[in-house]
């Protein structure tokens, strides 16, 4: 029958026997019997054993054909194994784990989770939302059991906010490939030492260069756990500090002087954070009026446009005199949003200036991060942190998948 063929040629079924292939209703049934020429192989470690007795007749759900559902029907047996020393249930080379679906289905409906929401995906399939994450779960843990995370010698850091009210989570990136690490609940200093729980303390020695902002948990849990890599603090960070100070210049301002200035000022809050060459023709006219009503924001800008020459210096020497020039400009221009920044920039100088010891920064994790807001905007279901990172590890992991024999997507 060219059903028969078909379930052959999609599933590992050495060791095994198409019993019959039955059409009931809306589904093709196919049973299957252990072929009596194999022993049976313990579902721990694989080796063959000895016969034990028969479960009751477990339903694998395998991928559907012409819209058609495709289950299979077997009892397992167990096994006493030798090499494990106990009783276990056979391994069965179609089955995704323990779950109730067959390895195909499960990377089918993982491949379809990297592209649609899983609400969609469940849609797609006929199932429900839980057997499309129990498939990602399936290809998410074969990943993890296949990867190798020897070699890396340079992370990024960087939190990542999952929902509103605060909920963050902490993200640790390989900045020489932009591959997902880790992520873990939090932003806390228990969050990063979780981290470096998971990677091991042979692989956190080998770590040269740790790139992430100044939050101090960060700070604190970098300098315990891995005090031989250089930590720079991200460049992209220092400029979002910056740029957010320029944004409360302009508030400042509008409030102070009111609704005749906020006229003046109307739809140039773009024109004062974006960078300048990125301006359009529109808005450098604008900003040419504006330079010439000697305001508030227009220095805040200037400070903040300024400070780019910091990351052109040519040796550390040179960028620490520019830090202490500009500093003084800050003092110079009495606004104390910016003078805020210039404070904490020189509590964290000295990790500023390692960038020149080590030019690294998070713009991969910048990236990666962005990717991560879209899984999140497209979550649809995603309940809890936990769901969440399973997808952010299945999308930006660049985990391995389980082979199949065919491919359906």
């Amino acid at each position: 029958m060219l059903i028969t063929h078909i379930i052959r040629e999609t599933l590992e079924l050495q060791g095994f026997r198409i019993e019959s292939v039955e059409k009931k209703d809306s589904e093709i049934l196919i049973s299957i019997e252990p072929d009596l020429r194999y022993h049976p192989r313990c579902g721990v470690c694989g080796t063959p054993g000895d016969y034990r007795d028969t479960l009751t007749v477990h339903r694998f759900r395998h991928v559907p054909l012409w819209g058609i559902d495709v289950n299979l029907a077997y009892a397992p047996c167990r096994v006493l194994c030798s090499k494990c020393g106990g009783i276990h249930v056979e391994q069965m080379p179609w089955a995704a784990g323990r779950k109730r679906l067959t390895k195909a289905l499960a990377v089918s409906i993982a491949t379809w989770a990297r592209q649609l929401t899983w609400q969609q995906v469940a849609k797609q399939f006929g199932c429900s939302w839980g057997t499309v994450a129990a498939a990602v779960a399936y290809v998410v843990a074969f990943g993890f059991a296949h990867r190798d995370l020897s070699g890396i010698t340079h992370i990024g850091i960087d939190e990542i906010s999952r929902q509103k009210g605060h909920v963050y989570l902490t993200n640790v990136y390989d900045l020489k490939t932009g591959v997902l690490i880790w992520s873990g609940e939090g932003r806390s200093i228990k969050s990063l030492d979780a981290f470096f729980s998971f990677f091991g303390p042979e692989r956190t020695k080998q770590l040269e260069g740790i790139c992430c902002d100044m939050w101090p948990a960060f700070i604190n849990a970098v300098k315990a756990k891995a005090p031989q890599a250089t930590l720079v603090f991200d460049k992209f960070h220092i400029v979002k500090q910056l740029t957010e100070a320029v944004d409360t210049v302009r508030r400042q301002e509008i409030n102070e002087k009111g609704k005749e200035h906020q006229k003046l000022v109307a739809g140039s809050r773009y024109i004062w954070l974006k960078n300048p060459w990125n301006l359009t023709d529109r808005q450098k006219a604008t900003l040419s009026h504006l330079e010439t009503l000697n305001l508030n924001i227009h220095r805040a800008y200037l400070l903040k446009e300024s400070f780019r020459d910091f990351w052109q210096s040519t040796t550390k020497e040179l960028a620490a005199k520019h830090l202490e020039q500009w500093y003084s400009w800050v003092d110079e221009s009495a606004i104390k949003p910016m003078q805020e920044v210039a404070k904490l920039l020189k509590k964290h100088e000295e990790n500023i200036l390692t960038y020149f010891d080590m030019p690294i920064s998070n713009g991969i994790a910048e990236g990666l991060n962005n990717k991560a807001k879209v899984i999140s905007h497209r979550a649809y279901g995603f309940r809890t942190a936990k769901n969440y990172i399973l997808n952010l590890y299945h999308c930006m992991g660049n985990l391995t998948m389980p082979t199949i024999l065919h491919r359906f997507v």
